[in-house]
């Protein structure tokens, strides 16, 4: 047993994926403890089990509280000290792993690669025809050289290569090459929405009263606490 000068540290990720019913603190917490006979046993305690699992269903989801984790450690180590360092609320998906073959991942990127090419087309042809590209360069190119502009002059090509650099520059990515450390404009959309919504998931079981919580019970039915 745990003395009390024992102190566990625990740290939760916002979302945590399992591939079993039996979830316990070790598959969605980080532990630590100076005792590791007591970081071996923390992490084999039983934090919730998914009975309603639905084949039709690819992920079951629930909210759970940091401090449900904290009291099932409580249970077996009463007199230990347990400092989480992580999310005080966190979210565990049951996720059933499916790998789609080579040819769905394929078809799957040829519709990505031309609904995105079509998408940005569209928005580029869209943007000059509003604002008369065509027409301005022409004014421009007269302007400067007293000649009628054929619509295929040098401002043309040069506003076109432009466009390609501007591109490359905003997104950071050609490939599988980034040309900096930083993350890409895309990426940092996606965490924020990942973030949002992971939030919202959060709020959502806590107003609903489905949090795994202090005094709740688990998807077993049995209080824990």
């Amino acid at each position: 047993m745990a003395s009390g000068s024992d102190t566990i540290y625990i740290k939760a990720d916002r979302n945590t994926e399992v591939t079993k019913p039996d979830v316990t603190i070790g598959d969605v917490v980080k532990v630590e403890c100076a005792n590791s006979s007591v970081t071996s046993r923390v992490k084999t305690l039983k934090l919730l089990k998914f009975h309603d699992t639905d084949k039709k269903k690819k992920q079951n989801r629930t909210s759970v509280s940091i401090l449900k984790v904290i009291a099932c450690i409580h249970e077996v180590y009463p007199n230990a000290d347990v400092e989480s360092v992580g999310e005080q609320d966190f979210i565990v998906t049951l996720e059933e792993q499916r790998t789609a073959g080579q040819f769905v991942h394929w078809i799957k990127t040829f519709f990505v690669v031309v609904i995105t090419f079509c998408g940005a087309a569209f928005s580029m042809m869209a943007f000059n025809n509003d604002v008369d590209v065509t027409k301005m360069f022409g004014q421009i190119y007269e302007s400067l050289t007293g000649a009628e502009s054929s619509g295929f002059t040098v401002l043309e090509i040069t506003y076109s290569i432009g466009v390609i650099i501007g591109i490359l520059t905003f997104f950071n990515h050609f490939g599988k090459k980034k040309f900096t450390v930083d993350p890409t404009p895309m990426e940092v959309e996606m965490r924020l929405y990942e973030n949002d919504i992971q939030t919202t998931l959060i709020e959502d079981f806590s107003r609903k009263g489905k949090e795994l919580d202090v005094g709740s019970s688990d998807r077993s039915g049995n209080s824990r606490t």
